[in-house]
């Protein structure tokens, strides 16, 4: 068989510690064998989303910890190349959750094949997967922007965001976005036809969001927290919805992202509504037909990091965590 290599959580940062790559272990083995009901995927791509920082605690959430001594846990797309499935043949492109390693074994659960077309294949971890449908249902159920309204997502220019603000603006609503730096922004605005975009690390954040807002916010879609959010919450328009799918400006720090004043949320008369994808898997059908729709049409664009090599996973997550990433982050993985 094989030889198998990939990333094990070797130890847990520890509370309000920072992840770091001391907390992350190499292995080499050979690649299981499938029994009876499994196939063997060898993985291509390898997704990295801030998730799983949580993950890496060992505190009650929506989701079990990751354990110790085992391989991290992630999305990732690639081809079966020994099947014992009756639903899986040696050939097959499979989205599923191989985690942080070459090669994966799975009995079929949570694998699903992925129809030749001309979409890259990374792109079921991204716009066609987890994040993409995580923006469909954010925009599309929560927010459920108006022509003429303003929708504002934070961290816009990452996997989530960028495709928020496209489906904002399909909807005909006017789209905002607040990334870190210049060259996200102009990327927004240029590329992905933002309206405008917010740098979060002005000095002046809140002056900045009240020029790019000028009838105030009706959406928001909350990927970051802390100063981000306080910014947008003083911009609410009456009956404003706001869908929270991420908090990622306290996953490396022990603070908790509070909302500095509760009173808006009441005199605006605003719906908040926190939201993990995975309680609604009945609706990725409809979410990726729609996405994939306006891929055809060329009404959907996206951007990827990409690191090389599996030991590069470490690093990359870690930098996405801080905010270095561009777009979707992935790690190549052949």
């Amino acid at each position: 068989m094989p030889v198998n290599k990939g990333i094990l959580l070797a130890s847990r940062p520890g509370a309000g510690a920072k992840a770091t790559a001391e907390n992350f272990q190499l292995f080499e083995r050979p690649a299981p064998e499938p029994e009876p009901g499994q196939v063997l995927v060898r993985n291509e791509y390898l997704s990295l989303d801030p998730y799983m920082r949580g993950r890496m605690d060992d505190a009650k959430s929506y989701a079990a910890a990751q354990p110790l001594g085992e391989v991290m846990i992630g999305g990732t797309v690639g081809e079966v190349v020994a099947s014992r499935h009756q639903n899986f043949a040696v050939g097959d492109k499979v989205v599923g959750m191989g985690g942080w390693q070459l090669y994966s074994i799975s009995d079929g659960s949570f694998l699903r094949k992925i129809e030749p077309n001309d979409i890259p294949i990374q792109a079921w971890l991204g716009v066609l997967g987890m994040p993409g449908v995580t923006a469909w249902y954010g925009v599309n159920r929560i927010i459920e922007p108006k022509p003429g309204e303003t929708l504002v997502v934070s961290a816009a220019t990452g996997a989530v965001g960028s495709v928020v603000g496209q489906l904002a603006k399909a909807a005909g609503a006017r789209a905002v976005g607040i990334a870190g730096g210049a060259e996200k922004c102009a990327y927004a605005v240029e590329t992905l036809g933002f309206d405008a975009c917010v740098d979060h690390r002005a000095e002046n954040l809140y002056e900045l969001l009240k020029a790019a807002t000028p009838k105030g916010v009706d959406g928001l879609f909350e990927n970051v927290g802390g100063k981000c959010f306080d910014a947008c919450a003083r911009r609410l328009n009456d009956f404003a919805r706001i869908a929270i799918c991420g908090l990622v400006a306290s996953y490396q720090v022990d603070e908790p992202s509070a909302l500095r004043d509760l009173r808006v949320v009441l005199v605006k008369r605003a719906k908040i509504q926190g939201f993990i994808i995975f309680d609604h898997l009945p609706l990725w059908p409809q979410a990726l037909g729609e996405l994939a729709g306006l891929i055809g049409a060329g009404k959907l664009r996206w951007r990827e990091s990409v690191a090389e090599g599996i030991e590069a996973a470490p690093a990359a997550f870690l930098g996405l965590l801080e905010g270095k990433n561009f777009g979707k982050q992935l790690v190549k993985l052949r």
